[in-house]
Order: C-alpha cells, then structure tokens, then sequence
C-alpha cells in the first residue's frame, strides 16, 4: 500500500492594529500540499503564487520540516510534494507562516511523531519568531498568543468568530524584515501604556464579540501602523472609504502591504463589490474565518 497525504493549511492575518505580534486570525485562503514518499525530495509547484526557481534545501517547507525530524531525533525520508496556494507571497496573508506549518506536518506525518496541537503551534511559533500567523494556521480561528522568559508559549484560541473580513490585496510586495526596519528601537512608557491599553481593548472586544468597539480598536494602532503607513500604497484612502462604507475598522494585515476591513458578516460580499471599482489595482476579497487549522487527510492505494 502506498500512502498520499493531503495537507491543508490556511492563511493568516496577524495584528488586526494595536496586537503586534501577538494576535493571529486563520483565513479561508490555502496552501495545499499532495504528499508522497520516494527516494528524492522533489517539488511540484502549481500556482503563480508559488516560486518558479529554487532548489529543494533552499525551500522553507523542506528546511523546516528537516529542522523537525531532527529535533525529534528522526531521519526524514524523501518526498514528493505537489504544492498549490492562493497565498500572495509577502502580501502580510502568512505565506510563510503556512509553509511552516505545512514542514512541521510533514515531518509529523511522514516520520509519525504523533505531535500534539500544543507542540505543533509551539513549534511553528519559534521557527517563526513569534506567535500570531503561525498559531493561527495551526489553530484556525482567532489566536491570542505570549511567549513567556522560559521560552514557553501561552496561547488562548477561540473558533468562534462571527464577522468576516475583506482584503485588499495590492500588485507589490513587502517583505516583514523591511517593514521591520522602520519600527522604532523604543518607545517611551507613557507612549507603551497607550499602546498597550488599546491592544488590551481590542483583544477584550473581539473575545467578547463586540466588533464595532474591535473595529474602533483595530485603528488605534501605536506600535507599528503609524510607522508602517507610508509603505502602504493607499493606506489613508483605504480606512477612510471603508469605514464610509460600513467597515468597522481597517488595518495592515501583518507587515503588509495588504489592508483588512473588519465587517459584519452579512455586509461583506456589497462591500466588496463597492470596493472593487473604486480600487481597480487591488485584487479585493471577502474572506471567511478559518475555523480548523491545519488538515490532513490520507488515502491509501495499491501498488
């Protein structure tokens, strides 16, 4: 019997404003991978959102999942992966988030380390830097993360997220070691305590589903977005005919240089399609929250 793993994994959102590298959001936009053993590790891309040249060891899937084995103590035998995504790469939608996860479930499923949630989002959040994106893909759904001194991880996630979101995707992209650059090094302490009181507040709005209030929050950033904003092409346009048009509140989605609008879920699909002609360079979606994180499904033929 030989064996093909399915795996799915979805996009992310990370910030939503003031909850800077801390709180994620799985969306309903993937990147699936056709998982087969063989003698060689070998790619097969088919999506423009996926690289044309590279070589296996440069691969984030392949070095990540190589970075697993070898923490557990495993070899990690060849693959075949046949890669689709509708994931812009470095658009702040957690291209790189994903294709971490998905080597952490390769290695989890080609080496059968049986891993559990916890040790997946935890690994995902320390290969990745920080826990948003990636404990979101692993997740679904909203997640509300915190790494402790002793390096553990805190993670509080929830499913049940009744808004919908609409991207606005731009034709450029924006790599989050550039968006980095212009954060500044400190921030002075009656600066943090406002920042941080207004992350406290959105975080408080969304768990208790108040979305007109996480609305508001989402554009109170202080941490990032007011340093960030200049690299956003449109970013003052863009919250300000979203909210005219019923958004409850627009942010860069991670680093950028996408923009989410937060919005009822029975406004979201008349929003888009106002939106559309009004930013005619912008790729603008409707997208539902993820509710189940990473899936695997295996089927089993003969040889």
């Amino acid at each position: 019997m030989a064996k093909t793993w399915s795996i799915t994994v979805p996009g992310s959102t990370a910030n939503l404003g003031p909850g800077f590298d801390s709180i994620g959001l799985a969306l309903g936009l993937y990147l699936k991978l056709e998982v087969t053993l063989q003698d060689e590790w070998e790619f097969e891309h088919h999506s423009v959102h996926l690289p044309e040249k590279f070589t296996v060891e440069e691969h984030l899937v392949y070095t990540v999942a190589k970075e697993v084995a070898e923490r557990f103590d495993v070899e990690l035998p060849g693959c075949k992966i046949v890669m689709t995504s509708e994931l812009p790469l470095a658009r702040g939608l957690g291209s790189s988030a994903s294709a971490i996860v998905a080597g952490i479930e390769v290695a989890n499923q080609v080496c059968e380390l049986n891993l559990t949630l916890e040790q997946k989002y935890t690994l995902a959040s320390r290969i990745e830097g920080h826990p948003d994106n990636a404990s979101a893909s692993v997740c679904g759904g909203l997640t509300i993360g915190a790494s402790l001194p002793n390096g553990d991880l805190e993670l509080i996630h929830t499913q049940d997220v009744q808004a919908a979101f609409a991207v606005f995707i731009p034709n450029v992209e924006l790599k989050t070691a550039e968006a980095r650059k212009v954060l500044p090094a400190q921030y002075d302490k009656a600066y943090a305590v406002h920042a941080s009181a207004n992350a406290n507040m959105l975080t408080a709005a969304l768990l208790t589903k108040d979305y007109k209030r996480a609305g508001k929050f989402m554009e109170h950033d202080l941490f990032h977005e007011p340093f960030r904003a200049n690299l956003i092409p449109n970013y003052h346009e863009i919250r300000q005919t979203a909210k005219d048009a019923g958004a409850y509140g627009t942010a860069i989605s991670g680093a950028g240089p996408t923009v989410i609008s937060l919005l009822p879920i029975e406004k979201v699909t008349a929003f888009v399609e106002k939106m559309k002609p009004l930013f005619p360079t912008y790729d603008i979606q409707a997208v539902r929250v993820d509710t189940k994180g990473v899936q695997v499904e295996i089927h089993e033929t003969i040889n």
